[in-house]
This record gives structure tokens, sequence and C-alpha cells, in this order.
């Protein structure tokens, strides 16, 4: 069985963070171990308090993991938000163990939780630097925000061309969450070195959070599965395209990942793609 490390947040009652991520990789029969890097009891755009993972905390718990032996079966890193520079640098150090340990590399992707439209950035800057200089060089593919890839590109982004080369200036292969599309769409943009794909849907009045989370871990999923870059892009495109409909119709305040179960392995919600 497929083993993902996941280095996010853990969140008891939402589907946001690696808390849903775990969750759609078991539906992928790809076996989820969640390392938190903050523990919380909702989503904290509702007032809740938790608790960031001590680094120490964070330290031993990988080491924990790398004790077992796991590190050399890795075959997918999903890192997304962090609650400190030291946390990043602890995550970048055990990516580089990880790698040393498998005589296959695992993909690792870099999903860099930094901030997003209206309120901008919000991590402490310090985090926002440690993740585009440490996590950002040692990724396989990120998958920002469009707010993020503008933060991490210092590009002025107005169109998904426009988001096509502010990726290339980072010089990662990128999967953008909110690419730039025409009015009442939401899109994500696929950008490799000459190609750029743009997937489009048609956007709903009420989303729950998580939706780039589960992106993210779809796309992942994706790639170890042995799709091609672009086939995984169009399945997490429509894997989110179909959990946000199916929350609206049930008027669930969550994304309803684990009722949906095989739907997000094999969704067939409708798509607009273009090619850029």
């Amino acid at each position: 069985m497929p083993l993902a490390l996941v280095l996010s947040s853990f969140v008891a009652a939402s589907r946001i963070g690696g808390a849903a991520q775990q969750y759609l990789l078991a539906a992928h029969k790809i076996d989820p171990v969640l390392v938190p890097t903050v523990m919380l009891g909702r989503n904290p755009s509702r007032g809740a308090h938790g608790q960031a993972t001590p680094p120490e905390i964070f330290r031993q718990m990988l080491a924990d993991v790398e004790a077992d032996a796991l590190f050399g079966l890795v075959d997918l890193v999903i890192t997304g938000y962090f609650a400190s520079p030291e946390q990043v640098e602890i995550a970048a150090d055990v990516l580089g163990r990880i790698k040393a340990a498998s005589e296959r590399p695992p993909v690792v992707v870099v999903d860099p939780i930094l901030g997003d439209l209206p309120k901008g950035l919000y991590v402490e800057p310090e985090v926002a630097e440690a993740v585009a200089n440490r996590l950002v060089p040692l990724a396989d593919w990120i998958t920002p925000n469009l707010w993020e890839l503008g933060f991490l590109s210092g590009a002025e982004i107005e169109s998904a061309a426009g988001a096509a080369a502010a990726a290339r200036k980072i010089g990662k292969p990128a999967l953008i969450t909110s690419a730039p599309v025409d009015e009442g769409e939401i899109g994500l943009l696929i950008v490799e070195k000459r190609t750029a794909t743009l997937f489009a849907h048609r956007r709903l009045a009420h989303a729950p959070n998580g939706t780039g989370d589960l992106v993210a871990a779809s796309f992942g999923a994706g790639l170890i599965e042995g799709l091609s870059p672009v086939a995984a892009a169009e399945r997490a495109a429509r894997a989110a395209s179909e959990v946000v409909q199916a929350a609206q119709d049930w008027r669930a305040p969550e994304l309803p990942i684990i009722a949906l179960g095989e739907r997000l392995v094999r969704p067939t919600a409708a798509l607009r793609i273009e090619q850029l």
C-alpha cells in the first residue's frame, strides 16, 4: 500500500488541512501518516483556539516515524500549514532524510499555505519567508492559491496567462487554485515548463473551506498512482467541483469527503478545459 506523509494542521471537527487530506488519501487506498503542525477543535475562521505543536515535539514525532523505518517507504509528502519557522526547518531536514532513505524518491507536494484574499498574509512573515526559501526549492510540485502565487513570484497577476508566467518565474511546476477565469467560474491551472492547462467549473455561492487542501491531496494521489500531471490535475478539479456541489445539495457545513468516498476517486463533475 502506498504511504503518504502529511505535515500540516489537524482540525478535529472541520474537513480542512491535514485532517481532510488524510480522509481523501484513505479513499485512494493510500496510507496517510499525519504529523500535525497545529491542533484545533474547529475551523480557526470560527474563532477556534488551539495549540501549535512545539518544535521539539514536532521533531520528536517525526523521529518516532523515522524510528519505525517508515521514511524509506514514503511515496508522497504533502506539506501545508506551518506555525513557526522552526517547524519549516525541521520539515526541510526531514525531506532530505526521506529522500536519502528511499530507493525511489517520493513525490513532494508543497502547498504554501501563507494567505489569501482579502486578508493577505495570515502566517507570520518569518514563516512565509521560510516556506519560500526552504520548502519551495525542495518541491516537485507547488499548489498555491492565486494570492500565494503572487506572493512567491512577486508578480501582479490579472489573467490565467499571467498566472502561468508567474509560476514559471518561480521555477517549479505548479497547480494553481483560484486561477483567473470567466465570471461565474472558478479555475484550477496546471503549469509545466512548456504547457499550461486550465480547468474551470461553475462557482457556487457557498463553498466550505478546505477545497485547496483536497486538491493538493487528490493531485498528489494521482501522481503516485501513475497518472500524468494533467490527468491528475483534471481529476482533482472534478473532485473539488463534486464535493462542493454535494456540500451545497446536502447543506453541509463541511466538505463531505467521507460521505462521497469513491465518488472523489472517480469524479464525474463537468469541467471547461482550455489549453493556454
